[in-house]
């Protein structure tokens, strides 16, 4: 995420009265609006916002600490990942603020995450996810020597379905600042679906809150189910059994947990249970026995669009992601075709 570390001591009392000085101190919104800008100086909005970049700072800092802050309404657009997403985009004032509240809170949060959850932590990311879920391949069938199978499943429209005030609930359990809570309140209910309902996707407040949400359901199946092989990555998730029959008795259990403490749904048409022998494709590779793959799909995309736009950049980033499995014959076509 190229997002820096918050230094120095303290964090741990951050949580108390004086955590709302820290994130609106002109210090955290320089060091956010620093990590904000990283790949988008040549962007209108974000050079708009650097010419008066001290006055611009100064005065968001004023509103919030004058509690006169009210977010900017969102800008709207789609984006092919690789199916069409909505993004909803905040204005470059907000995006600052959000980055200078994540890169607070996320300290906060993040140690009392579960270690198998890989979507947008530091030193995590899909291919840690992938080679975990490797890993865990590998112990559950004793080095492949007996039957492993895979319970996948993705929560329906995930961002979009999350409770504002189950969300607010869970962050006030570790936060106790009424300033901060009043900015938490803010950024929320800055967008919704439906009234109470959904986050949008571009904000890096919204990854951090995602996790946060769904940390409920990390807890529930390591301590309650007692899964020992289970990880997730945003929505998606993976749990191993030794039997069909195993795994299938968790399905209706999980839905019911979603249902009852987070109003989530599993997608009906995302739950599937699969052998090792099929392959475990999850976030763009498929686990077999003693190899990692990439997904037929993620294949046919890379050479679309190093085809369609042939650029250094974007062929190093599909060469770099060919690394990261067993892909050597395909490594050396891409190379071959447009190295």
């Amino acid at each position: 995420m190229g997002i820096e570390i918050a230094s120095g001591g303290g964090l741990l009392d951050c949580i108390g009265h004086n955590f709302f000085d820290k994130i609106i101190s002109f210090g955290n919104l320089f060091r956010a609006w620093r990590e904000f800008k990283r790949g988008k100086t040549g962007k209108n909005d974000v050079r708009k916002f650097y010419y008066s970049l001290e006055d611009n700072l100064f005065e968001l800092r004023r509103d919030l600490l004058e509690h006169r802050y009210q977010p900017d309404k969102y800008g709207f657009f789609y984006v092919r990942d690789p199916k069409l997403r909505p993004i909803h985009k905040a204005s470059v004032r907000d995006r600052v603020l959000f980055q200078a509240v994540f890169r607070l809170l996320y300290h906060i949060f993040d140690r009392h995450f579960i270690f198998d959850s890989y979507s947008c932590r530091f030193g995590k990311g899909t291919h840690a996810g992938v080679w975990r879920l490797e890993q865990f391949v590998r112990r559950a069938s004793a080095n492949y020597s007996r039957p492993v199978f895979a319970l996948k499943c993705d929560v329906q429209k995930f961002f979009y379905s999350i409770d504002h005030d189950i969300l607010f609930d869970l962050l006030r359990r570790k936060v106790g600042d009424p300033n901060t809570l009043w900015l938490i309140d803010k950024i929320i209910d800055s967008f919704e679906i439906e009234p109470g309902k959904g986050l949008p996707l571009g904000n890096v407040t919204s990854q951090l809150f995602a996790n946060i949400y769904l940390n409920e359901l990390d807890q529930w199946v390591k301590h309650v189910l007692r899964r020992k092989y289970y990880l997730r990555y945003c929505d998606d998730f993976v749990i191993l059994g030794d039997s069909v029959a195993d795994l299938r008795a968790l399905i209706e259990p999980v839905n019911d947990f979603l249902k009852e403490k987070l109003k989530l749904n599993l997608h009906p048409r995302k739950v599937e249970i699969r052998k090792l022998s099929q392959g475990i494709d999850f976030l763009g590779y498929v686990v077999l026995s003693r190899h990692i793959v990439l997904r037929t799909k993620t294949k046919k995309r890379m050479f679309r669009k190093v085809a369609n736009c042939p650029s250094s950049q974007s062929l190093q980033s599909y060469l770099g992601m060919l690394k990261h499995g067993n892909n050597f014959n395909l490594y050396n076509k891409i190379k071959r075709l447009f190295g």
